[in-house]
């Protein structure tokens, strides 16, 4: 149960499996770096780490006469302090647009976070005294403007694709809604009950059947981080995880080790993240189709609603996992300017009761 799973544990064992296997490619400083951030760092991040600096280490052996045709293993430090401001700012241009070779165009968003870990690295070896100089504090990086209008449905959306689910839409062809026929049941029982909880699509797809509890209706999830949480919902997340439960998901014959699942595919599989992902960007596309709707959007439509209700920003942190609650205060932030506006109509002093 919860991350006691066979699931968990596999998933554990192959990020620590892929995480060797990358550090294994990079030079010795880099793998340095990385072990020093193997205590405060997740292992999906160490993993995103390795594999921007990667990136990095294949351009410059690519295209810096220096370091060009020496293994990246072995690289060292004086390699390291040949690469200049102007060599990374290079880097960074190839990282927005590429049109040789391997095509690829990131937004200032990406570009950012992939820079994250290099800047990392060289202000780790830099406050070490390993490396003379930080040229990273030459680069020019990204400018991040704060977003407030995050995308989230209001209740006439959410009926709407809800109702995409149980009984079609003018929009979806005769394909679709034969398709759709099959999963309705398990489509319904995820949309709703991500809809009702705020959790997260990785959460939702590591859930078992015995992470269910319909007595209490409360779920045991595993959170971002590896924690296990419990959750509760409402009278219409237990309606239709029973319905599913009851029915389709009994009619499923289970893949081996695939036999604790709560959602499947056809296949008899657990249902994977993109699966999750492109069945709930199926449905808001008929349903919603002037939004780009997520699962995250869906997460971030139940967390408006709940501080609506409450007010309580530090509950709907609570809810939604999130460690720091000015993670929470930030994506909200929005909400407080709705109650900016109403506040300009609070108060008249014409009015003779003053």
């Amino acid at each position: 149960m919860g991350k006691d799973s066979e699931f968990y544990k596999n998933k554990n064992k192959n990020k620590k499996i892929k995480l060797r296997s990358l550090i294994s490619e990079l030079p010795g400083f880099a793998k340095d770096y990385i072990h020093s951030k193997e205590i405060s760092s997740q292992k999906s991040t160490l993993i995103s780490y390795c594999y921007d600096l990667l990136t990095f280490f294949r351009f410059m052996s690519a295209n810096n006469p220096t370091l060009k045709g020496v293994p990246i293993t072995d690289f060292d430090f004086k390699l390291l302090e040949s690469i200049t401001a102007e060599d990374i700012i290079e880097y960074q241009r190839y990282l927005e647009l590429n049109v040789e070779g391997e095509l690829h165009e990131n937004g200032k968003k990406a570009i950012a976070r992939k820079m994250s870990s290099l800047r990392g690295m060289y202000e780790y070896h830099y406050m070490h005294k390993n490396i003379k100089d930080n040229p990273m504090l030459l680069v020019p990086l990204p400018h991040l403007k704060k977003d407030k209008n995050i995308v989230r449905m209001n209740n006439y959306e959410v009926q709407s694709i809800i109702n995409a689910v149980e009984f079609g839409n003018s929009n979806m062809s005769e394909r679709q809604l034969k398709y759709i026929k099959k999963t309705k049941k398990r489509d319904l029982a995820i949309l709703v009950l991500m809809l009702n909880t705020g959790i997260r699509v990785s959460e939702c797809n590591g859930l078992d059947l015995n992470d269910v509890d319909l007595i209490v209706n409360s779920l045991t999830i595993v959170r971002k981080g590896g924690g296990q949480d419990i959750i509760y919902f409402g009278d219409d997340v237990h309606n239709v995880l029973e319905d599913y439960i009851e029915t389709e998901r009994k009619l499923i014959t289970p893949a081996e080790n695939h036999e604790k699942a709560l959602f499947y595919s056809l296949q008899g599989k657990r249902i994977s993240v993109n699966s999750i992902e492109n069945l709930v960007k199926k449905y808001a596309k008929v349903a919603v189709p002037n939004k780009k709707i997520t699962p995250h959007k869906l997460r971030s439509t139940y967390g408006t609603a709940l501080y609506r209700e409450t007010g309580d920003i530090r509950l709907v942190a609570d809810v939604l996992g999130h460690e720091n609650v000015n993670t929470t205060i930030d994506y909200y932030a929005a909400i407080e300017d709705e109650h900016k506006r109403q506040a300009a109509n609070a108060v008249d002093f014409s009015r003779k009761d003053y």
